[in-house]
């Protein structure tokens, strides 16, 4: 293929501009790898901070009811759901903690010790004491690092919790845990018995909490719970501000990175319209010894997609082997959710579809300096000095 051979001999002899416009896409490239990687990093990372450590599913009362009744027989029929890894049936309800002269509002959950951490995952986030505690103490609670450092309490001490139209309990303290989210300041668990002395109900809850295998099933599985005649919302219902978060910082990420890749192939488009007058002369000589003018077309198209592959692979080398040399970035703070550390993640699949991306808008931004070319008229191009 000749047009081929002639595209190479012609990047070949002109050195300097070659590597210049590789390097101007190999750059653009590597920053687009380089942020790809830290979303997907921070993607994964927000998902473990937040969805990993919430219910997938919330199953909630009957319309005009306060409380699921028949709950016992409920949470073993989601339970046989397939996809279903963890039921855990909740009686919820709003309590003031009072430790020496300091006070708080909470919300006190009553828990079933298993079923919980089935779903949440408790046990792992337990920085003092025993979250299996709350099956053998009567009257115990665990409570959040953040609540245990407003309140000035410690393992063994002994809270009053007090609410209008509850009955005052003394709840020692059996265990602190710190799950890195706001929770921590307001949310206090104790046993579902411990919970209905308090909260004077008995043999009810007022909410379901499930886990699936995987989170992308919740709705499917909320959607089945529906059906049973219990409202059910999936992660995504509950919490929409996550996936608007994600949505935000991709769409701004995408657009950014994007138009420095056509900044960088505006500069291939610079260097090929500057080959073209350079070789005005030497296109006219292929002319006239009966070149087509679609051959020339091809071999200046052909000349900006081998630049635009080399630049992108080069970029592609340049920022996998960046962000793999970073590891993690530590952003010396809480973003959000406690996340102050994000790791950088390279995926094939993104690496190959830079790649593509890159080549195929390079091929695009060739074609007018190509067509240009190929326009010429060959003997005005040979008569010129």
């Amino acid at each position: 293929m000749y047009e081929l051979f002639i595209a190479l001999r012609h990047l070949t002899s002109r050195r300097r501009q070659t590597i210049f416009s590789i390097l101007a896409v190999g750059l653009a490239v590597m920053l687009l790898v380089w942020s790809q990687a830290l979303m997907v990093g921070f993607t994964d990372e927000m998902y473990s901070k937040t969805v990993d450590r919430m219910a997938h599913v919330t199953v909630e009362p009957q319309e005009d009811e306060d409380y699921i009744h028949l709950y016992r027989k409920l949470t073993e029929d989601i339970r046989k759901m397939n996809g279903v890894v963890g039921v855990s049936p909740v009686l919820a309800g709003p309590a003031t903690f009072e430790y020496k002269d300091k006070n708080k509002n909470v919300v006190m959950q009553g828990i079933q010790v298993d079923a919980h951490d089935s779903v949440l995952h408790i046990n792992d986030d337990i920085v003092e004491g025993s979250f299996g505690d709350l099956k053998v103490s009567s009257n115990s609670v665990v409570v959040g690092d953040a609540l245990a450092e407003k309140l000035d309490v410690d393992i063994g001490d002994t809270i009053d919790a007090s609410f209008p139209e509850a009955n005052p309990a003394a709840l020692k303290v059996v265990g602190i845990y710190d799950s890195g989210t706001p929770l921590d300041e307001t949310l206090a668990i104790t046993s579902q018995s411990t919970a209905q002395g308090f909260l004077d109900v008995s043999n009810v809850v007022n909410s379901i909490l499930v886990r699936v295998d995987d989170r992308e099933r919740a709705q499917t599985i909320s959607e089945e719970i529906d059906a049973m005649g219990y409202p059910a919302s999936g992660w995504k219902e509950t919490n929409p501000e996550i996936i608007q978060t994600l949505k935000l910082e991709g769409t701004s990420n995408a657009i950014t990175l994007v138009l420095i890749i056509i900044i960088a192939s505006f500069g291939i488009v610079s260097t090929l319209f500057m080959a073209v007058m350079e070789k005005t002369k030497e296109i006219g000589m292929l002319m006239a010894m009966g070149v087509p003018r679609r051959s020339i077309m091809m071999i200046f198209v052909m000349e900006s997609g081998i630049l635009g592959l080399l630049g992108a692979v080069l970029g592609v080398a340049l920022g996998a082997g960046l962000a793999i040399q970073m590891g993690s970035y530590d952003y010396g703070m809480e973003v959000m959710a406690g996340i102050t550390t994000i790791p950088f993640v390279v995926r094939l699949q993104d690496a190959v579809i830079i790649v593509l991306f890159t080549f195929l808008l390079n091929l695009i931004a060739g074609i007018y300096p190509a067509s240009r070319a190929s326009k010429l008229d060959p003997v005005e191009a040979i008569g010129r000095d």
